[in-house]
């Protein structure tokens, strides 16, 4: 039974489904999925509203909990009902934590049951439940970041199943392996750590008295987060949001503090820092994310720790000992990230498994997306931390028909835009208005 209520402005259902796990086996196991319905308050009785479906970014996030009509969802009500999915395994979709997945069985059968988390299924999962939200009618789908991963797979699976595709923030290459994926990132978070250091020049020895403090001292968080230097550095992830760059110097400014004992971490840094660093509210990100790169007989067998080892300007202890500057990272999943994190600890062989896979269907068809009819917008960034500009470009020119607004205009808000205003951009693309 569906369950409607109010916010400022917005009617909201709770929207429940059940799916195949596996879309090849229908007549298998199930899974559950949930969403949320929002349609503005002035608008609630109309039944003719069509159909917005919002892919989140991620992998492995619910979908934005938002109160009222914040961010890009108050332009989209002025048009659709909008449904705000949770993504298999996330927020109230079936679960997939280190407290639900041993009840898979052992890292074995765990890894098999996540290999059905990736974007063809989430796809098909769409199909399966667009009929029952629709009527069977095309819906407008936006995908932010990895939900425009998704929405690339949508038009190369099933593109009868949409109206009109908007992406923002993820386009992505069609044919790159994970190592090429990497490899073009690391010169990013450089540049975005350097910019960082040219706007805040005292947070370079302030990341250089932590990195030395990590290196000579072993430190657990009082959630149990073990904070290597390696995850110290990993708090480059804060770089790629509009904001981050001014909160990481407000986090670095009072993270050292003299006790009796010599110096240490304040307490204030460490709550922090255990909050940005964790898993345990989307430990299925760090499982499944360089899965999303997984298209061809070469496993990714953790790319981003082995590329990184091709840039030794990222090596702490190296920094440290001349003086070159402590380079934050960005937005990478290592094996010592399930060594050091609580939330993922039991599942660091899972992992190792996904890594070692082989047999990845592929996530895109160039030669659909070549024939492509649907109506197609995306917003490429031109420094994006998480998707490289070029692939996204080269994915752009093989999409027949897709409309790009390239811009360097970069906030994460949960739309890596600036929301309401970019939205409107978009949708004016895909109907020729701009």
């Amino acid at each position: 039974m569906s369950l409607s209520y109010r916010q400022p402005g917005v009617v909201l259902t709770d929207r429940h489904f059940t799916v195949p796990l596996d879309h090849a086996d229908p007549g298998g196991e199930s899974i559950e999925l949930y969403a949320r319905e929002a349609v503005a308050s002035d608008k609630a009785g109309q039944d003719d509203l069509p159909w917005l479906v919002y892919l989140q970014g991620g992998p492995g996030f619910g979908a934005n909990r938002f109160v009222g009509r914040q961010s890009w969802l108050d332009r989209a009500l002025k048009d659709y009902r909008v449904l705000l999915l949770d993504q298999r395994g996330t927020g109230r979709s079936t679960p997939a934590t280190r407290q639900t997945l041993p009840l898979r069985g052992g890292p074995a059968e765990q890894a098999a049951y996540l290999g059905h988390f990736r974007a063809d299924s989430i796809v098909r999962d769409c199909e399966a439940i667009r009929p029952q939200v629709t009527g069977g009618a095309p819906w407008t789908v936006l995908g932010q970041s990895f939900g425009g991963f998704c929405t690339v797979s949508y038009l190369s699976l099933a593109p009868e199943g949409i109206d009109t595709a908007i992406i923002t923030g993820g386009l992505p290459s069609l044919h790159a392996h994970a190592d090429d994926v990497y490899r073009a990132a690391y010169p990013r978070i450089e540049r975005k750590v350097n910019a960082h250091y040219a706007r805040y020049p005292q947070d370079a020895e302030r990341a250089r008295r932590i990195a030395d403090h990590l290196l000579t001292h072993d430190v657990v968080l009082p959630g149990g987060y073990r904070l290597t230097v390696e995850a110290f550095q990993s708090l480059g992830l804060m770089l790629g949001t509009s904001d981050g760059s001014h909160r990481l110097h407000y986090l670095l400014e009072d993270a050292l503090v003299r006790t009796p004992g010599g110096m240490e971490l304040s307490d204030a840094f460490q709550e922090q820092v255990q909050s940005l660093l964790s898993y345990a509210g989307h430990p299925l990100y760090a499982l499944v994310h360089e899965t999303i790169y997984g298209q061809d007989p070469r496993p990714t067998d953790w790319a981003a720790e082995r590329v990184r080892a091709e840039f030794p300007q990222f090596d702490a202890a190296k920094a440290l000992a001349g003086d070159a500057p402590v380079l934050f990272t960005g937005e990478t999943v290592h094996p010592w990230t399930f060594d050091n994190d609580p939330a993922l600890r039991p599942l660091r062989e899972t992992a190792d498994l996904l890594a070692a896979r082989t047999d990845w269907e592929p996530l895109y068809d160039p030669a659909r997306l070549a024939a492509n009819e649907v109506r197609v917008a995306a917003a490429v960034y031109h420094d994006d931390m998480y998707v490289d500009t070029g692939h996204s470009l080269e994915t752009a020119r093989a999409i027949r028909g897709l409309r790009t607004w390239v811009t360097d205009e970069f906030e994460h808000d949960g739309l890596r835009t600036g929301a309401p205003r970019v939205l409107d951009r978009l949708l004016a693309l895909t109907r020729d208005e701009v």
